[in-house]
């Protein structure tokens, strides 16, 4: 049995990782699916955010979080959220973002910096990171990672990748994006007191 140190898991990001990692088995082999399938799915990315934002601009609780100014944009803001649509210039930038993280995603290496990277996905879209005003429900974030599982699954069915190659990658992505989901969640939840493991 692995003895676990349970507080170190709420402050040691890489150490959290490496956990989910190994529990979930997310290893070297999935990463280089991943990676391997970057040719196919490289190009579709602007489709992929396309269909993305067509859901998220479809519902007022995830449309609202794009009328305020976001981090780092500087241009003009809508304002209303009637207005609001994929030609809106907060938007797009919103939809440069998106399109930089499938980016990481498929062909970044699987190290310490991405761990990090894994971690400020989720505390952006939260009053701890970027712009106060930001606080996007955790409803919301579940919501658009079960979108993105869904959306990447689509994809990868309709490449040329023989049956187990297929099934192989679709699993490194699962595996992937519940780890990304945990990063995410881990900002939304106030860490408890860790209990003594029980003897058995």
């Amino acid at each position: 049995m692995h003895t676990i140190d349970e507080p170190r898991l709420e402050a040691d990001s890489q150490y959290r990782y490496e956990y989910l990692a190994d529990f979930i088995g997310f290893g070297p082999e999935d990463a280089a699916l991943i990676q391997g399938s970057a040719m196919y799915l490289g190009p579709l990315i602007p489709q992929l955010v396309e269909k993305t934002y067509e859901k998220l601009l479809h519902y007022d609780a995830t449309a609202r979080h794009f009328v305020p100014r976001q981090a780092g944009y500087d241009g003009p803001v809508t304002g209303s959220l009637k207005d609001l649509n994929q030609a809106d210039p907060q938007v797009r930038f919103r939809k440069e973002h998106l399109s930089r993280y499938f980016m990481q995603l498929l062909g970044r290496t699987f190290d310490g910096k991405m761990v990090l990277y894994l971690d400020m996905v989720g505390k952006i879209h939260t009053p701890q990171a970027g712009n106060s005003e930001i606080d996007v429900p955790l409803v919301q974030m579940n919501a658009l990672m079960g979108l993105l599982s869904d959306i990447l699954a689509e994809a990868l069915s309709q490449q040329p990748f023989d049956t187990t190659t297929a099934f192989k990658t679709l699993r490194a992505f699962q595996k992937l994006l519940w780890i990304q989901n945990d990063f995410i969640t881990r900002h939304y939840v106030v860490a408890s007191d860790c209990t003594s493991p029980i003897d058995a």
